[in-house]
């Protein structure tokens, strides 16, 4: 293509608030999505939170943990005060709501966002669970939903942190973007840093978008994954039901459960 054709483009793309960008590799994008395809385990699956947005699937595994941290507050603290009546102490951060939408003995609210620097609006997961629980050991469970920024705040986070979360639930946003080399660099780098230490038990698609379509490949714009430590896994077996009797939909859009490219191949 030659630099004048290039330059149209570019302008004409840039007028829609748009840029080129190079595709990713289809084999690439296929490679990271079988890396995820859930496992059932021994332990079983059962739900925290509220039917709707705002509930998870968590593996019936919570004996022991000494704390959630949940950054990226809502409307909704179902799952956490789930978590608390456990007896686990949630954490909880948010820079734009002033508090949690209802509150509990064990509740404890930070006026912060998560992200890759510690200052006034911001602090790294590791600062935050450093400042909350010095000295601990004890296992933790993660549940994040920060709109998109959650790919940085994992690559962030030490390895010594993540190999405390037993438990990880993320909602993981803009995968359709996972096309886009540049995103796929840092997307996929993220899961590859949580697969080192935990395995995927559980995809919940969120149905407030459609899924994107490419090259045999349907992937949702916005999933929750549920992630479990390997030292925790017992007896794994592909997973092929989806959505799991425990899913709910996640807004009042239309249905549409977890496509078959995400679980309906070999390992």
């Amino acid at each position: 293509m030659s630099e004048l054709v290039r330059s149209i483009a570019f302008n004409i793309l840039a007028r829609g608030k748009a840029f080129p960008t190079t595709l990713t590799d289809h084999d690439k994008v296929q490679a990271l999505v079988r890396k995820l395809q859930p496992v059932n385990t021994a332990k079983g699956l059962r739900r925290l939170g509220p039917t709707g947005d705002g509930g998870y699937l968590v593996p019936d595994d919570l004996a022991g943990i000494d704390a959630c941290y949940s950054p990226g507050v809502s409307f909704i603290s179902g799952f956490e005060k789930d978590c608390a009546d456990l007896g686990m102490k949630v954490f909880m951060a948010d820079r734009s709501v002033e508090q949690p939408a209802e509150w509990h003995a064990l509740f404890h609210f930070t006026k912060k966002y998560v992200g890759v620097t510690t200052d006034d609006d911001f602090m790294t997961i590791d600062n935050w669970v450093a400042s909350t629980l010095p000295d601990a050991k004890s296992d933790l469970m993660l549940q994040i939903d920060i709109e998109g920024y959650e790919y940085e705040a994992f690559l962030a986070m030490s390895d010594a942190l993540l190999a405390r979360f037993r438990i990880i639930v993320a909602e993981f946003h803009n995968l359709n973007q996972l096309w886009n080399q540049p995103f796929f660099g840092v997307a996929s780098r993220a899961f590859e840093k949580i697969l080192q230490t935990h395995t995927c038990v559980h995809i919940h698609p969120n149905n407030f978008h459609p899924t994107f379509e490419r090259w045999g490949l349907s992937i949702p714009p916005a999933a929750e994954f549920t992630f479990l430590r390997k030292d925790r896994v017992v007896d794994p077996v592909g997973a092929t039901v989806f959505p799991h009797p425990l899913d709910s939909d996640s807004s009042p859009k239309a249905h549409f459960a977890l496509p078959k490219c995400w679980y309906d191949n070999p390992q």
